[in-house]
């Protein structure tokens, strides 16, 4: 059920808030169906195995070399054209039927501004076994704290 809220803006008018689910909008609007979504749990299981699936941070560059999932490559932000190049980069050797997850963190996944257009690059690329890494609130929360493997690229003199 929706609540309707009202802001009051500084020129005095008065403007309509609607309150809800943002996801639910924002899901309408994914490019994945519900069985490209990858669990934590599983990709962490999965990094224990012989045959681990391409991980790649279409994330800011900051966060990555903070902490990323162990063995994950950095694209770089998906929604800016430098890093659509260098996720093209990133799969150039990669055959189209390989397993990729991508994830990003930054943010709650419904405001993201990397996964979409990450995801829809790649199945334009011609890439068919795609995942993207659920992280419903961000990377700290839904990975880190959780004891998921992670690395840092930061220099630790």
């Amino acid at each position: 059920m929706n609540r309707r809220h009202f802001i009051r803006v500084a020129a005095g008018v008065t403007i309509p808030l609607t309150v809800g689910p943002l996801w639910s909008k924002r899901a309408e609007s994914d490019p994945w169906s519900s069985n490209e979504l990858m669990e934590p749990g599983v990709l962490a299981t999965m990094l224990r195995e012989s045959s681990k699936p391409l991980i790649i941070s279409v994330g800011f560059p900051m966060l990555y070399r903070q902490k990323h999932i162990l063995h994950a490559l950095l694209a770089g932000p998906a929604n800016k054209p430098e890093g659509i190049s260098q996720l093209t980069e990133a799969v150039a050797r990669t055959p189209k039927n390989s397993s990729i997850v991508i994830y990003c963190g930054c943010c709650p996944m419904t405001q993201c501004p990397n996964l979409r257009p990450g995801f829809s690059h790649l199945k334009d690329l011609g890439y068919s076994d795609i995942r993207v890494l659920n992280l419903p609130m961000n990377f700290l929360t839904d990975w880190t704290n959780k004891g998921y493997p992670v690395e840092s690229s930061l220099s630790t003199r």
